[in-house]
């Protein structure tokens, strides 16, 4: 029997419920940054030490999600939320009080971990009590955007906390935030998963991979966020150091385009309804690729201002939010019963596929030039509308 009738938060109760789960698995990822410099000192270590452990948390939050989404079938996505909320929260508390580089890269793991299981919770609770309705677009457009988003905002808040109270003052912050949003879900968060299914993790695991649609949204998906990822690596180079604003002047332009990303999600659920999941996905693509069209345009006409940059990320913008408000559904649709397997498999190959492929593109092209986003934008909308002329075939 479905437990789903037991959820009766309306929209925004649900938001103010579910989003600091996913605000804080992103914001654990590099809101320490700019303290890099000076915990290589207190530890004793390099630079390259401390900033490993950006790196294990990212694999983690990604990777960890293979753990803890079967977990969610079997237990319950309740447990495995309040389990994983907890474990953030000490660990975040230990990484204060930790005297080695070994130690903090320990606990930093075990941030990850916690932030993983979280998030799989979440997000399979999403599919659970709003699989199949138009407020589904919504709740997956806002968060899809906040993890874009939140890992470019959170060296900034870092910056604040740091310069205000020091580098530990960032982990205090982030013990407190999860204890809150624990406290919040203990009250309000109940169990949505139907009866346990019998179905083994091997087998669950081939359900899903064996799905065409499946591959096709999680591509979609990894798109949306990797567009995003490019624009993060790339805008830095182009706006302060080819440009010369200001970092204060870089940050406003910044997140304009995020700006954009959050407005369009207050509308997704009428994008949704009016052109259905797979029209709303081709809408999705075609801003992807008209925007980078229009950085080609700017690129061969030597457009070198900020709104050659900026102007076909809003039209990008547009196209990210159409996809995240469908490509998780779509992607989730047919596995109810081991929507946990499912989440977790969609956000590790999402995280793998915008790792590599993001950083190649990054890594190859020159990065103070338009080149990395037309490509990444370019090809990867090209490549899934013609997915979808496969899949649907």
């Amino acid at each position: 029997m479905s437990l789903n009738n037991t959820w009766n938060l309306s929209l925004s109760r649900t938001l103010l419920l579910m989003v600091p789960f996913d605000l804080l698995a992103s914001l654990g990822m590099d809101v320490y940054l700019p303290a890099v410099p000076e915990m290589a000192s207190v530890f004793s270590t390099s630079p390259g030490a401390v900033q490993l452990t950006l790196s294990l948390y990212m694999l983690m939050l990604g990777c960890g999600q293979l753990v803890f989404g079967p977990l969610s079938d079997r237990l319950g996505r309740r447990p495995v939320l309040l389990g994983g909320n907890l474990l953030f929260v000490v660990s975040s508390i230990a990484l204060v009080y930790v005297s080695t580089i070994e130690g903090f890269v320990f606990w930093r793991v075990c941030q990850g971990a916690g932030g993983a299981a979280s998030l799989v919770a979440t997000f399979a609770t999403v599919r659970d009590v709003y699989g199949h309705r138009r407020e589904a677009a919504t709740i997956y457009a806002l968060l899809g955007g906040m993890l874009a988003f939140v890992p470019a905002l959170g060296p900034v808040i870092g910056a604040l906390l740091i310069g205000w109270a020091g580098w530990q003052s960032v982990f205090w912050a982030l013990a407190l935030a999860a204890t809150l949003a624990g406290f919040h879900a203990v009250k309000s968060w109940p169990e949505t998963r139907s009866d346990v299914t019998g179905i083994g993790v091997k087998t669950a695991f081939l359900q899903v991979v064996q799905s065409g649609g499946f591959w096709l949204y999680t591509l979609a998906f990894s798109v949306a966020m990797g567009a995003f990822f490019v624009y993060f690596s790339s805008a830095p180079r182009m706006l302060i150091g080819k440009l010369g604003y200001s970092p204060i002047v870089f940050s406003l332009l910044f997140s304009t385009v995020a700006l954009v990303m959050i407005v369009m999600s207050r509308f997704a659920g009428r994008i949704v309804s009016r052109f259905g999941t797979s029209g709303t996905l081709r809408l999705g693509m075609v801003a992807i690729g008209s925007g980078a069209l229009l950085m080609l345009v700017a690129q061969m006409l030597s457009f070198s201002g900020a709104a050659s940059l900026l102007i076909p990320m809003f039209v990008v913008a547009v196209g990210i939010s159409c996809t995240c408000a469908v490509s998780a559904n779509g992607a989730l649709a047919a596995f109810q019963d081991i929507a946990g397997t499912a989440v977790a498999l969609y956000y590790c190959i999402e995280a793998l596929l915008v790792c590599i492929v993001g950083t190649l593109v990054v890594t190859l092209l020159p990065g103070d030039t338009l080149w990395p986003l037309i490509v990444f934008c370019g090809g990867g909308a090209v490549v899934v509308l013609a997915g979808m002329f496969f899949v649907r075939r």
